[in-house]
């Protein structure tokens, strides 16, 4: 990544909305095992789902237990959003659930709310992992709750 690409991707969240996003994961997190995390980068050289898929192994979020993590990719200056659930939550949550989850997101995104469109798709996604991955008490967390950033 080059240092061009880098400030565009800083320039993003500020550091008090990427404490805020933080917060928004340990609390969607709080009531299930399921793992949601986020991705920033400043482009995608493939087709962004392809490049989503990658991220989601890179991070490990095929090793939950239970299947349930969740991805926001967001490629910055490519102006793309990809949410990618693994299996386990994808098999239980409605056919349409990350479409309508991506349309809430853009919706902040375009009126230039970036910080809560991330936390409302992050909550949505709680959400549903509490309805189907509820908490136990030997949960752990089983990823990072940081932004991660490429």
């Amino acid at each position: 990544m080059c240092i061009r690409d880098r400030s565009k991707v800083e320039d993003f969240l500020s550091a008090e909305a990427e404490g805020d996003i933080i917060e928004a994961i340990r609390t969607a997190e709080k009531n299930t095992s399921g793992e949601v995390r986020i991705h920033l980068e400043a482009h995608s050289e493939i087709d962004p789902f392809e490049r989503a898929a990658e991220v989601f192994d890179m991070l490990h979020m095929n090793n939950t237990k239970q299947s349930n993590g969740v991805l926001i990719y967001v490629a910055v200056e490519d102006r793309t959003l990809v949410i990618l659930g693994d299996s386990g939550i994808n098999d239980v949550v409605a056919p349409d659930f990350w479409e309508s989850t991506k349309d809430t997101i853009i919706s902040q995104f375009k009126e230039g709310n970036m910080e809560q469109g991330l936390i409302d798709g992050i909550l949505m996604a709680g959400e549903q992992l509490k309805k189907h991955f509820p908490y136990q008490k030997d949960d752990k967390n089983e990823l990072p709750d940081d932004i991660s950033v490429g």
